[in-house]
């Protein structure tokens, strides 16, 4: 079997190329559909946020040998696959793409799990991420009347477990640390205070409620909140501190009020474009705005980035707070780094022993079908009135026979491969290592 990783994050693209791999709940469901439909894998999970789009996928039927035929060939038509589904070219993804097997797979997974991998180091939003993408993956599963492997299952498990123990044995959570963070650091670096400044908020999931809380805490009073499920901006008000609550449609309407505008949307197409921008402007008399665009793909229209008075950040723009943030987290990083390293050794410890116990247990239904079918033609051959000794001898010869046809295949192969260390395994587990010719 083996576990593959092919992932594209902020560290190998700009937001211009990670916005066309991004997937909506609607195309990761597709995409489960086509990985299931075309045999790539017996299982995935698609992570895909802000800054970065990752697809772990579980194949029984492959070798985990990297540089075998079938495992070439079973990558090729996965990339092939992945730049279909996006409509982009070979050549325009390859050099920002990332590929992991098996052991490299459980380290990255846990090091993304752990903030390790993140934009901002430590930062703890990625773990919902991740549970969340988990989630999908097994309601999609459970739909077919499928689940997901145990082996694979248990990979997401001890990620999930490494980043508790990252999170309770180091420092590295010891402040809040987020996109929606360092969003809010950024503001308080243009502005000196929030509490004069009318805030707009686009969007109400995660990181927006995260974005509201810091705003909160630092002194706004006056915010408000559009997003286009009413009900889900609503429930944030009541949740955090009372809000605005726009539509889509009133968009303009805020925007021609706000100082500080930030989004973090799942929509697909710019929502704000430089025209309603240029309208916010004139009705505000064109004091300085602030917009922050977390979103990817983006919720702002690059060319907004032109407009006087007009100071546009996105995701990628965010790099000075986070590098800040690096520095003041580095020690805990490294103390994190070898949690995850403990944690993707007893798993591969775990996978190891799980397979060596349904191999054994494989071998021993064999046999016992073996013995079963042998003795089943020995008792019709007394019942017809054979020899008693000769139906014993020819039972005993071809249960012996057939027992030590699949061991002595292994040894020859050991032999050829000249793994000299599992070959004094087998010679130690026979019994045969105290014995010498005469």
């Amino acid at each position: 079997m083996t576990i593959l990783l092919l992932g594209i994050n902020h560290k190998t693209a700009p937001v211009e190329l990670r916005e066309k791999v991004a997937f909506s709940d609607e195309k990761r469901e597709f995409a489960l559909q086509q990985i299931h439909a075309q045999h790539l894998g017996e299982g995935a999970v698609i992570l895909s946020t802000c800054n970065r789009t990752e697809i772990y996928i579980h194949a029984r039927h492959i070798s985990p040998d990297e540089h075998s035929e079938k495992n070439r060939t079973w990558l090729e038509s996965i990339f092939a696959w992945f730049v279909a589904l996006h409509g982009v070219s070979q050549s325009e993804v390859q050099k920002s793409l990332y590929v992991e097997q098996n052991m490299g797979v459980a380290r990255h997974l846990m090091r993304v799990a752990c903030g390790l991998d993140s934009l901002i180091l430590g930062e703890p939003q990625i773990l919902g991420q991740v549970k969340q993408a988990f989630a999908a993956s097994e309601q999609f599963y459970h739909r077919q009347g499928l689940t997901l492997s145990s082996e694979f299952s248990r990979l997401f498990q001890k990620s999930f477990a490494s980043a508790k123990r990252v999170r309770s044995e180091t420092a590295i959570g010891s402040s809040a640390v987020s996109v929606a963070y360092a969003a809010t650091s950024l503001a308080r670096q243009i502005f000196d205070s929030f509490q004069p400044l009318t805030i707009l908020l686009l969007g109400a999931g995660e990181t927006i409620e995260l974005v509201s809380r810091y705003l909160f805490q630092q002194g706004a009073s006056k915010v408000m909140i559009a997003n286009r499920t009413l009900a889900r901006a609503r429930a944030l008000s009541e949740r955090v501190s009372p809000m605005t609550v726009l539509s889509l449609a009133d968009l303009q309407q805020g925007l021609n009020q706000a100082d500080i505008v930030i989004c973090s949307t799942a929509s697909t197409t710019p929502l704000i474009d430089v025209n309603m921008v240029k309208a916010a402007q004139k009705a505000r008399k064109y004091r300085p705005m602030l917009i922050i665009d977390i979103a990817v793909p983006r919720d702002v229209e690059e060319k907004v980035a032109e407009l006087d008075a007009v100071y546009h950040y996105c995701v990628d723009d965010l790099q000075h707070i986070i590098e800040q943030n690096k520095a003041q987290r580095q020690q805990a990083s490294e103390q994190a780094e070898l949690i995850v390293a403990q944690e993707a050794q007893a798993f591969f410890q775990w996978l190891k022993l799980h397979q060596s116990s349904n191999l054994i247990r494989k071998y021993r239904t064999s046999a016992e079908a073996t013995r079963q079918a042998l003795l089943s033609k020995a008792q019709a051959a007394l019942a017809q009135g054979q020899d008693v000794d000769k139906v014993l001898q020819e039972m005993s010869y071809k249960l012996t026979n057939s027992l030590l046809h699949p061991p002595t295949h292994a040894i020859t192969q050991l032999v050829k491969q000249g793994d000299a260390q599992a070959l004094q395994l087998f010679s130690s587990a026979l019994g045969l290592d105290n014995e010498h010719e005469d």
